[in-house]
């Protein structure tokens, strides 16, 4: 037998052989006898999962003992972050801050008759415009990269957003 299972071994005849005692002193820590109960179980569970894992201890009871307050710590942290059920009920009655299938469905609709407006847009006026509201250009910048002067850029803007305003008064609201 190797030294790693005799430990545990040990480990495990020593809490079956100090059962009482361990528990005694537990429900003096924690003041429960069913808390003090469950945390030898779970030690004793821990234990039987990490016999070949274990080396030998110098001193069993302590370090049993820590190892029963550990899974309480444990448990307890758990139980923390659990939600009661009177917070579920709170959330399940909470609105959706999302939008809803009618909200989607106008979104969607807004969508393509913007991109549909789009398309039907001068090409040039349409580069011009989708490169200042979109990519956050300068106008500079884009008379500039279109090889045009500031003032085609401004008309073209100005047309453009005149052309959807104009468009977007007939029926649905775009913007833009």
């Amino acid at each position: 037998m190797s030294n790693s299972t005799a430990g545990a071994v040990d480990l495990m005849d020593h809490l079956l052989g100090a059962y009482d005692e361990l528990k005694r002193r537990l429900v003096r820590k924690l003041g429960s006898e069913e808390l003090a109960g469950d945390a030898l179980q779970d030690t004793w569970m821990r234990l039987s999962t990490r016999r070949d894992r274990l080396d030998p201890v110098q001193n069993p009871a302590a370090y049993l003992l820590r190892m029963a307050m550990n899974t309480v710590i444990d448990r307890q942290r758990a139980d923390h972050r659990l939600l009661s059920l009177e917070e579920v009920d709170t959330l399940m009655d909470m609105a959706d801050p999302g939008p809803g299938p009618a909200q989607a469905a106008e979104q969607e609709m807004a969508l393509e008759d913007m991109v549909g407006l789009l398309q039907r847009m001068p090409e040039r006026r349409r580069r011009i415009l989708l490169a200042i509201r979109v990519d956050g250009l300068q106008q500079r910048e884009v008379a500039e990269h279109l090889g045009v002067s500031l003032r085609l850029v401004q008309r073209e803007l100005k047309a453009a957003q005149d052309y959807l305003a104009e468009r977007s008064g007939q029926g649905r609201q775009v913007r833009f």
